[in-house]
């Protein structure tokens, strides 16, 4: 009986609409791929064959699905900015800066319970967030940066070898880093950081979902969590 009227204190509510959920999954599969081919064209394995090199044109294959996926990446990125400034409150760019009071104490209180592992049942609730919490949203704002110096390092390195327009307005990027060796290295960092950035992000999900039970894992796919009745009465989204 308790646990029926604790779960009719909650509501189900549309926090991620479906541009921001179909951003996150393309965006995953992009990084994914990058990385997978990226470590391949910095890497290549020494495969033995006696067929001729026209039929044999994996290597090739391998930097265009490369040079594809970094497009949808950047068009991705592009529509993710649109949104920022034409969807709800949860994906609006305002949501990214703890500006207010009571964003700042859900960040302080994000930094008790995910860093330093401290306990706070009491205050749980109260500093909940209904969408990101100012913690993973600063994390998504240096994610957006990394994904920033991909772009720009990627296509100034891409430049030199494509024919269109759009890579070569980047080709000033690898001189102003010092020269292709140095853009090649500030790329390949970027992905050390961004597979980092994965793992934390997938353990932190699982790890709030288990720990608030409010639909954190599934929400990506829905588009819902579900919020105590009181905090959607006052208007509180954070």
């Amino acid at each position: 009986m308790q646990t029926k009227k604790q779960t009719n204190d909650f509501k189900r509510v549309l926090v991620w609409e479906l541009p921001v959920r179909i951003f996150h999954w393309l965006n995953a599969l992009c990084i994914t791929v990058l990385a997978i081919t990226g470590f391949i064209i910095a890497d290549p394995p020494a495969l033995m064959s006696t067929a001729e090199a026209v039929d044999s044109y994996w290597f090739g294959t391998v930097r265009a699905i490369h040079f594809i996926t970094a497009y949808i990446f950047l068009v991705n990125a592009l529509a993710r900015i649109y949104w920022a400034f034409n969807g709800n409150y949860y994906s609006n760019w305002r949501a990214f800066i703890p500006y207010s009071k009571k964003a700042r104490q859900n960040l302080l209180h994000v930094l008790k319970v995910d860093v330093l592992l401290q306990n706070e049942e009491e205050e749980v609730y109260k500093n909940i967030s209904v969408g990101h919490n100012y913690m993973a949203s600063f994390s998504y704002v240096m994610l957006f940066v990394l994904a920033l110096v991909q772009i720009f390092t990627g296509f100034g390195l891409y430049a030199p070898t494509s024919g269109w327009w759009l890579p070569k307005l980047f080709a000033w990027v690898p001189d102003l880093l010092g020269g292709d060796a140095q853009a090649r290295f500030v790329h390949h960092i970027a992905t050390w950081l961004f597979i980092i950035f994965t793992l934390i992000h997938v353990y932190l999900v699982f790890y709030h979902d288990w720990l608030e039970g409010r639909g954190e894992a599934s929400s990506m796919v829905s588009g819902y969590k579900f919020v105590r009745k009181e905090r959607i009465e006052k208007g509180d989204h954070i």
